[in-house]
C-alpha cells in the first residue's frame, strides 16, 4: 500500500513538474471602439507579461478597435510603445479592417503588425495551442 501511494505521488509529481514547464501563450482578441476597453487589454498585457516574463502575448485588434493602434487616436500609445520592445509581446491588426477605414502602416503605431485576417491570426494561434481571451465589456 505504501509504494502504491508513493508512485501515485510520484505521477502526481511529475504531472505537475511537467505542466509547470509548459510555456504559456495568450492571444487578446479585441474588436471594440470603447477607450476604457484598450486600456483593459493593455492593463492586462502589462501585468501579465510582468507576472510571466517567460510567456507570449499577441493582441490582434480588427473591426471598431483600429483607433486602439492608429498614431493619431491611440489613448494607449506609449504603454504600445513601451510594450513592443519585449520579444514575448507582439501586437497584430487586420489588412481588411485597415482597408475598410483606409489606413496604411504609416498611420500605426510602431511595431504594430498588419496580418492578413485578424480572426484567422487568432483561429492559427489557437490551433498552435495559444490561449484564447476575449476583451470585452
Amino acid at each position: 500500500m505504501k509504494k502504491m501511494i508513493l508512485v501515485i505521488a510520484g505521477l502526481f509529481i511529475c504531472t505537475l513538474l511537467f505542466a509547470q514547464s509548459e510555456p504559456v501563450n495568450i492571444v487578446f482578441d479585441v474588436t471594440g471602439k470603447d477607450k476604457q476597453l484598450h486600456e483593459k487589454t493593455i492593463r492586462h498585457v502589462k501585468g501579465m507579461s510582468k507576472a510571466y516574463p517567460d510567456a507570449k502575448f499577441q493582441v490582434v485588434v480588427y473591426s471598431g478597435a483600429l483607433d486602439m493602434y492608429l498614431k493619431d487616436k491611440s489613448t494607449v500609445k506609449s504603454d504600445i510603445e513601451s510594450l513592443v520592445k519585449n520579444p514575448n509581446v507582439s501586437f497584430k491588426v487586420c489588412e481588411q479592417t485597415m482597408k475598410r477605414h483606409n489606413k496604411s502602416k504609416s498611420d500605426l503605431i510602431s511595431g504594430i503588425e498588419p496580418v492578413p485576417d485578424g480572426i484567422l491570426e487568432i483561429v492559427n494561434k489557437q490551433k498552435q495551442g495559444w490561449g484564447y481571451i476575449k476583451e470585452s465589456y
